[in-house]
């Protein structure tokens, strides 16, 4: 379906085949009882509304819509279709500063947006190289839905749970890589941590966060957000430097960071309500851990 899709995509150039994604939308809108429910939980907290109730179908329909629009982008960006956007970036000089100088970072963003934009940057910026960190179904997913995108279509993905993959991601690192990673979702055994997110209590994942601090590396948030047409703005933001930590540091550090992190995303939700895609109840309390599972990256 995907390759359909792509093929469609392509011949009919991307305002032809956005015909398509109205019709996805309604089906959502329609047929899928749990991301209604689980959107209209989030458009309440971001419009700031008196009650669910008070989110309409027009609401929902456009978060719908936004979400079906940057996975269709998605086609474009992986092929390298940049003319066809008006990508703005703010605050570039801080991503340039840390490339120019050879420097690994991680690269935290969250399920908003679009991520495949920050591909924009890398075709100005050659130096630029980015590999992203994920669950080995997940890495097998995304390679699969890569391949039928676009074969050609070169990303670093690093599943986790292999012994190797921290040395990978270490390695990956000394070389300058940007390492991204996507911590606003947590699996039910994951180690988590409650910030305060859109006005409530939620549990987001630790791993990530450690995973910087264990290997002493800066930390930059990062957004691609749809505006709507063609236009995306891409913002960068200094999130946290874990490469000096004081003894005994860790902890504090980490939770300052993911209070930060959780801070920028209730921001840019704001700038862009439409725009945050976890679609599943992000405010339910945390499943209890399994004994002896582990803790891993989202």
């Amino acid at each position: 379906m995907l390759r359909v899709m792509t093929w469609i995509s392509l011949r009919l150039g991307r305002s032809a085949s956005r015909i398509v994604l109205y019709a996805i939308a309604a089906y959502f809108l329609a047929f899928a009882p749990a991301a209604r429910g689980t959107s209209r939980n989030y458009l309440r907290r971001v419009l700031k509304l008196p009650s669910a109730a008070a989110v309409g179908w027009r609401h929902l329909f456009r978060h719908f819509l936004s979400f079906a629009s940057a996975i269709h982008d998605r086609v474009y960006l992986l092929n390298d279709r940049f003319d066809l956007f008006d990508i703005r970036v703010h605050n570039q000089a801080l991503i340039d500063k840390i490339v120019a100088d050879g420097q690994g970072v991680f690269l935290i963003g969250a399920h908003m947006g679009s991520f495949e934009v920050l591909r924009a940057i890398g075709r100005r910026q050659p130096g630029l190289r980015v590999a992203m960190v994920m669950y080995e179904e997940n890495a097998r997913k995304i390679n699969a839905a890569l391949c039928a995108i676009n074969p050609k279509a070169q990303q670093d993905i690093i599943a986790l749970g292999h012994i190797g993959s921290m040395i990978q991601v270490h390695e990956l690192l000394a070389e300058g890589t940007v390492v991204g990673m996507l911590a606003d979702r947590s699996l039910g055994s994951d180690d988590t941590r409650p910030v305060e997110f859109l006005g409530d209590t939620a549990e987001l994942p630790l791993g990530p966060f450690r995973m910087a601090a264990i290997l002493k590396r800066p930390v930059v948030f990062m957004t691609g957000l749809y505006r709507s047409g063609n236009r995306y703005d891409i913002y960068f933001e200094a999130l946290a430097d874990f490469s000096a930590l004081p003894p005994r540091g860790r902890t504090l550090a980490v939770e300052a960071a993911m209070s930060r992190y959780a801070a920028l995303m209730a921001q840019y939700c704001y700038v862009a309500p439409y725009n945050w895609f976890n679609f599943f109840d992000f405010w339910r309390a945390p499943m209890p851990r399994k004994a002896g599972h582990s803790a891993e990256i989202t």
